[in-house]
């Protein structure tokens, strides 16, 4: 019987230098995996980079960061290849990255719809992909989204809208690889205090989503803390293996579909 365990195992997370994805790879080298490899996208992250790599040999893991702009197949080649040759395998492989917009339609040019589609949806494609030929058998792999995807809302067409393929590519994926165990899932987050957020909005929006949810109250910010999410990936990635094809929409009852 396979080991759906994270003792062990070995880590890539695209996005893994800081905020959501610092902490998941931090987390996971604290549950025992072996190696853990990061990716950032610029030189602006490279400190944050360092910094995780030394949280996570701290914790007993072996560590390592790549610098790529996730936007061309080519790049997401060479990570995969880069990080496995780095660790030997890729047991684990989880997507963090992401970018928002928050416009109106009639606002928005054809470059800045290229660029969310290329970031939101281009770079899931084929994180899948190459998650597909590299991952391990009895794999597993998770891309972050959107609770947005459960909402009936303006202004973030381009955001939630580039992230909705992201739905089928899980459940293609999860079609295409079951035959070799691999689970494939999709997480999606209600708005998180991260530093993405606050740029995005007004003062009003950010007090909206604070109250928003059910369990608003109850967070430490009144929006979805990334301390809320690292578990939920932690369990789809490990025990939580037989929910395959799915998209979760873990966000204290902001949204549902």
């Amino acid at each position: 019987m396979a080991d759906h365990g994270i003792k062990g195992k070995t880590v890539l997370i695209a996005g893994g230098a800081k905020n959501l994805g610092g902490l998941l790879a931090r987390d996971l080298a604290q549950h025992g995996a072996k190696a853990v490899a990061i990716h950032y996208n610029s030189a602006s992250a490279r400190a944050a980079a360092e910094t995780t790599v030394a949280a996570i040999e701290a914790a007993g893991a072996q560590a390592c960061a790549f610098q790529a702009d996730l936007t061309s197949a080519a790049a997401m080649e060479k990570l995969f290849a880069d990080a496995k040759a780095a660790m030997g395998s890729i047991d684990i492989a989880v997507n963090t990255v992401g970018k928002v917009l928050k416009k109106p339609m009639v606002e928005i040019g054809e470059a800045e719809f290229d660029e969310m589609s290329a970031v939101n949806s281009k770079t899931a494609f084929f994180f899948l992909k190459e998650a597909g030929k590299h991952v391990s058998d009895n794999g597993k792999v998770c891309t972050l989204v959107t609770s947005l995807l459960g909402a009936f809302t303006p202004f973030y067409a381009s955001y939630a809208g580039t992230k909705a393929p992201v739905e089928h590519y899980t459940r293609a994926a999860s079609k295409e690889f079951g035959g070799r165990g691999i689970s494939v899932t999709a997480i999606g987050p209600g708005p998180m205090d991260t530093p993405f957020f606050y740029p995005a909005e007004g003062a009003d929006a950010v007090a909206y989503h604070k109250t928003a949810a059910a369990l608003s109250p109850f967070s430490k910010t009144g929006l979805t803390d990334i301390e809320d999410i690292v578990p939920w990936i932690r369990f789809l990635v490990s025990e939580g293996w037989w929910m395959t094809g799915q998209t979760i929409l873990v966000n204290g009852g902001y949204t549902t579909k």
